[in-house]
């Protein structure tokens, strides 16, 4: 009896299992289903493909002396030559503190200025002017920096509308904001914020969107004025985003912005405002340094990526905060 009840209950046993199988959707099934989103997606992928993942093989040039003539695999092997001369040349670390100054300055700005932004447009009550001021401070995110670059170069040179109020309104001396590596780091960040503030606002709206109206509720019942609030809780409930949203910024820290310096610098201030983008466009496109110029963008890829993980991993850490 026992081994008629033991072999019943494996019987049993398998057809539960087998009727879950069946009732499990297998690929082919899936497929089935969503073929439509993959035919959707297959253009995307392919051009991903051809123009993302094809060109990296190019990146052997870094390793090699590479002549156009000889192509890429007709040229000598160097091996780590131009990594060292990289290192060796006495414009690197120049280019690589500027690029790392620039781009923390406007990675810090452009959290503190939308954070802060963000705390007083939450306190406008009329939907209308909220709506409207925030499309307003959104629109320049959408302007080429090759459009604004000549707007601000006209507005900075010497003969500019700045100049001429500075000399009209208080009978100060043309300044060189463009030729001056200061005042050139300043108009950069400065301008950069202008830019991108509108849509980092966006983010902390919608953090604040999320915060549960009890809460203000609560600490209004508690005595507290609208200040009081903004300190206990609408802050402290921004304090995950911030968080996720500076850690996840240390990848670009070597990314100080290729199409605003480019079209804003000039030689007057290439000790002050050349980046590693720049500095990589005139060795590699102009001078012809096609291999030391590879080098250079392999190493600040690489410590991207290694940046980027080290931000993820603390986004994880101090927000729990996961990428899937």
């Amino acid at each position: 009896m026992n081994l008629e009840r033991i072999m019943g209950m494996e019987t049993t046993k398998k057809m539960s299992v087998k009727s879950t199988l069946a009732t499990r959707p297998g690929l082919k099934g899936f497929l089935k289903r969503t073929w439509p989103l993959h035919v959707m997606l297959l253009p995307a992928v392919v051009l991903q493909f051809i123009f993302g993942y094809m060109p990296l093989s190019g990146l052997v040039i870094a390793f090699k002396n590479f002549k156009p003539y000889d192509g890429i695999w007709g040229s000598k092997w160097a091996g780590l030559e131009h990594f060292r001369y990289m290192f060796e040349y006495p414009d690197s670390k120049q280019v690589i503190l500027n690029t790392a100054l620039i781009a923390g300055l406007k990675i810090l700005f452009n959290i503190i200025v939308p954070f802060t932004f963000a705390l007083l447009l939450n306190e406008v009550r009329r939907n209308s002017v909220k709506r409207t001021v925030q499309t307003l401070v959104y629109l320049p995110y959408f302007i080429s920096w090759v459009f604004l670059g000549g707007i601000l170069s006209d507005m900075l040179s010497s003969d500019g509308i700045i100049n001429m109020m500075l000399q009209n309104w208080f009978g100060l001396e043309p300044i060189m904001f463009l030729a001056s590596g200061n005042w050139f780091r300043f108009i950069v960040v400065v301008s950069d914020v202008w830019q991108q503030f509108g849509f980092g606002t966006i983010v902390y709206l919608a953090a604040l969107a999320g915060v549960n109206p009890s809460l203000y509720e609560a600490a209004e019942v508690d005595g507290a004025n609208r200040w009081r609030q903004t300190l206990s809780v609408t802050i402290p409930s921004l304090t995950p985003i911030v968080i996720v949203v500076a850690t996840l910024a240390i990848g670009n820290i070597l990314n100080a912005g290729f199409d605003q310096i480019f079209n804003l610098y000039n030689p007057l201030v290439y000790d002050k405002g050349d980046i590693i983008d720049t500095f990589v466009y005139r060795t590699g496109i102009l001078n012809g340094q096609y291999s030391f110029a590879t080098a250079v963008g392999v190493f600040k890829s690489l410590v991207g990526f290694v940046l980027i993980v080290i931000g993820y991993r603390l986004a994880y850490k101090l927000a729990d905060y996961k990428i899937f």
